[in-house]
């Protein structure tokens, strides 16, 4: 049975920026059954809206008879730092002024994040992490993870992810952004400022989550004598409100700000030799028709970690193809668990 609690860290927490936290709180979920000699953990890094219940987001993955099956491993997953969904956020309480934070919310990275989650780690007393897996935002932490405690992991599943945020990626969110903050509810200190914002960002985001073939094949007209109201301004409408009814500006703002800081290699020479650090048995999956991590990040990523294996899914979903093409990942992550991986198997990039 899946269960959710709460880690509360009581003591100040130095970030990155220089900024601190007077505590914080994590919601974390817990499926399986730890075994005696602790070496049945996998830990899941999450995306960028998505929550601690793996099985709502990855259920093709987790749960009885999938490869992250509950009746083997002891699956934990941690809502990251920022979000809405149990850990501190921006609309939590500051202990310091008994208000919500808001706009006062200090900046975070990915290193904050990873730091946090091994407090947790340790408050649970696992001492080592069999499988440590996460896709896009939550692939940037899990190799942040492996890169800054090398011995705790011993294999490393990199989805659909990179090293360093790429000037592409850091537009898409900036754009996102500026939709936020050109909402004239944004200057305030409430729960739904900049919604409507949020709500643009979310359809400028989805152009990179998907591509050209995923939106021709899904939202292709029938009548061809339409002249307003298409399907797919519908469908950016739609996935526009989703969201707005389920999260809010100020984390979206603040975890978009994450993703762009990300820098395995910053303050440790370069990225290649932050991913040479890489002790874990790497598996690195890229989708072959993601706009918004392109194969090419994966490849740099793969070709740098020592023991590693590179695998491409092919989609038409582009970056969901991640969440969405189960019987590949299965596969592939089958393969890679059973110890038969085909090791630095990258394909050649052409210049």
């Amino acid at each position: 049975m899946l269960k959710g609690r709460v880690f509360t860290f009581y003591d100040e927490f130095q970030l990155e920026s220089g900024q601190s936290l007077p505590g914080f709180q994590l919601f974390y979920t817990t499926w399986g059954t730890l075994n005696a000699d602790k070496s049945n953990v996998v830990w899941v890094c999450h995306a960028l809206t998505a929550n601690a219940f793996v099985n709502d987001w990855w259920g093709g993955l987790f749960g009885e008879g999938k490869v992250f099956d509950p009746a083997r491993h002891f699956i934990v997953c941690a809502n990251t730092l920022g979000s809405c969904y149990g850990s501190t956020g921006p609309l939590s309480l500051n202990p310091d002024t008994g208000r919500p934070y808001y706009h006062t919310f200090p900046t975070l990275t990915n290193r904050d994040v990873v730091r946090a989650f091994n407090y947790l780690r340790e408050h649970l007393e696992i001492e080592e992490i069999e499988v440590l897996v996460g896709g896009s935002v939550g692939g940037q932490q899990a190799l942040e993870w492996a890169v800054s405690n090398p011995e705790l992991v011993n294999k490393l599943v990199h989805v659909a992810s990179n090293a360093r945020q790429t000037p592409w990626g850091v537009a898409f969110n900036e754009s996102q952004r500026m939709a936020i903050e050109q909402d004239v509810t944004w200057q305030l200190n409430t729960d739904d400022a900049g919604l409507n914002g949020m709500k643009t960002a979310r359809a400028v985001a989805l152009l990179s989550y998907r591509n050209y073939q995923a939106y021709n094949r899904s939202q292709r007209e029938t009548n061809m004598n339409k002249i307003d109201n298409f399907r797919a301004a519908s469908y950016q409408q739609y996935q526009g409100e989703k969201l707005a009814r389920r999260f809010n500006a100020f984390s979206y703002w603040h975890l978009t700000k994450m993703m762009d800081s990300h820098n395995v290699g910053r303050e440790r020479g370069s990225v290649e030799e932050a991913l040479a650090q890489v002790q874990a048995e790497t598996l690195v999956i890229g989708v072959d028709s993601d706009v918004l991590f392109p194969l090419t990040e994966q490849r740099l990523v793969a070709r740098h970690i020592p023991n590693s294996t590179f695998e491409v899914v092919r989609s038409e979903y582009g970056h969901d193809g991640f969440l969405l093409e189960f019987a590949q990942l299965q596969e592939i992550l089958e393969t890679f668990l059973q110890k038969k991986p085909k090791r630095k198997t990258w394909i050649p990039t052409v210049f």
